[in-house]
């Protein structure tokens, strides 16, 4: 692996079993990624049972960072993508792992910090987490047995992770092309917004707001915004919501 490639994070929300994040770690380390970021353990951290498993892993677990929600955990990244089988009503592109790994290399060479977005063992993520994700991945599985382990899940993205580097050739940075938005600012300009059109009265009535919301982060998500757009949307809502006006150029006749 070159050092020059930022390898994903790998980010596990809420897990439940510490021999699963052990068991991730593991196949991290199988394939290169060093990268592992908890939210909310179940069973607390550290955990005992997840460096046992970890074997000789033991340094992701020791690295591994800890985080109180996902948004904390994504903040500084700039692709996300959500790995979950459930079907959901969100209009967010659906890769396989081989395609997810093709993009987030082609992130990668060119500068750009990226993760895949594990949930726990029970429920998975729920719609809260996917509308924070760029896109979806689903890794095919037989219909009639498709129910796959974390350490299953995260070994599948890290095997297509590792093997898209021997078909990549080499990108080009463009050191003056404009990146795509951190995700902690692009949750502020999320927040900004539903707050704006909160006190306005769009999001009514309250049972439609949940759908509502991820519809417009979906649709922020599909502009695959820049550092420099965000701010000019932030700048928008706050011209739209104070009120601020100039007088029309040119001049009306007086």
């Amino acid at each position: 692996m070159p050092a020059s490639v930022i390898t994903p994070a790998i980010i596990l929300s809420e897990p439940q079993l510490g021999e699963n994040i052990g068991a991730c770690a593991r196949a991290m380390a199988n394939f290169g990624l060093s990268d592992l970021r908890l939210v909310k353990p179940r069973d607390g951290w550290p955990n005992p049972k997840a460096e046992a498993m970890a074997a000789g892993a033991a340094n992701l677990i020791a690295s591994a960072s800890l985080h109180d929600t996902v948004a904390d955990a994504i903040g500084p990244l700039r692709l996300v993508f959500a790995s979950t089988a459930r079907d959901r009503a969100m209009a967010k592109p659906v890769l396989t792992p081989a395609e997810a790994a093709r993009r987030l290399r082609e992130a990668a060479q060119n500068g750009i910090a990226t993760a895949v977005l594990f949930g726990n063992e029970r429920s998975g993520l729920n719609n809260d987490e996917v509308a924070l994700a760029d896109c979806v991945i689903t890794i095919p599985t037989d219909p009639g047995f498709s129910s796959l382990n974390l350490g299953q899940a995260v070994l599948l993205m890290g095997y297509e992770w590792f093997k898209s580097g021997d078909a990549t050739p080499s990108a080009q940075i463009d050191h003056g092309a404009a990146l795509p938005a951190a995700r902690e600012d692009l949750i502020r300009l999320f927040e900004h917004l539903e707050s704006e059109l909160e006190t306005s009265g769009f999001l009514w009535p309250p049972g439609n707001r949940p759908s509502m919301v991820h519809n417009l982060r979906n649709i922020l998500h599909r502009a695959q915004l820049t550092d420099q757009e965000v701010r000019t949307l932030r700048g928008v809502i706050v011209s739209l919501t104070k009120g601020k006006r100039r007088d029309p150029w040119p001049p009306k006749d007086s």
